[in-house]
């Protein structure tokens, strides 16, 4: 989503991974055929820790991702407008999770302070429980879209959902996704 709409605007976005390195993320959208534009940065951890952590034991994630943001905020002006970070589970396990929704609020509200939208993707086990302080993140974003799979007797179907989308009357139905040379297309809702 990132890829397509900065492609087609002058704005600028940063993807943030937390899990994987710039090249290996790279790679991976060169296997989804999704285009790198101009005006997306790729991020990873290390780099954002060798960019704006101070000396000494430093600041936590959540402070230099503001410490980033500002800075392209500072750089790009209202040009800044979107943003991807991946993933919320590997924000979790990188700082202390204590008042986790508190914290959370905070930090979603400053992006909307800061008018930039961002996509908090986050891994959801098909079967298992998840960790107590996993949960309100439903509760403080705009919207929710999913992703995953059905399996078929012949095949494995991949699917987009919105299952929540503030102030917008919209489809909840699963929709079919496929992806090609042309890069991720969606189908069209999946018929029961």
């Amino acid at each position: 989503m990132l890829s397509n709409y900065l492609a087609s605007n002058d704005e600028f976005g940063v993807y943030v991974t937390l899990e994987e390195t710039t090249e290996s993320h790279l790679k991976n959208m060169g296997a989804l055929n999704i285009k790198l534009p101009e005006n997306l940065m790729i991020s990873d951890y290390t780099d954002i820790r060798e960019k704006f952590e101070h000396k000494g034991s430093g600041p936590e994630i959540i402070e230099l991702l503001i410490s980033m943001i500002d800075y392209f905020k500072k750089k790009e002006g209202d040009k800044f407008t979107c943003m991807g970070l991946d993933s919320l589970n590997a924000l979790y396990s990188l700082i202390d999770t204590t008042d986790l929704r508190i914290r959370m609020f905070h930090f979603f509200k400053y992006l909307r302070e800061k008018e930039i939208t961002t996509f908090s993707i986050m891994e959801i086990p098909e079967f298992g429980k998840l960790p107590d302080y996993i949960g309100s993140e439903g509760f403080l974003v705009d919207g929710i879209i999913r992703t995953g799979d059905i399996e078929t007797q012949h095949d494995v179907m991949i699917y987009m959902q919105v299952k929540k989308m503030r102030a917008t009357e919209h489809s909840r139905k699963k929709h079919l996704m496929e992806i090609s040379s042309k890069g991720l297309s969606i189908l069209g809702p999946i018929v029961e």
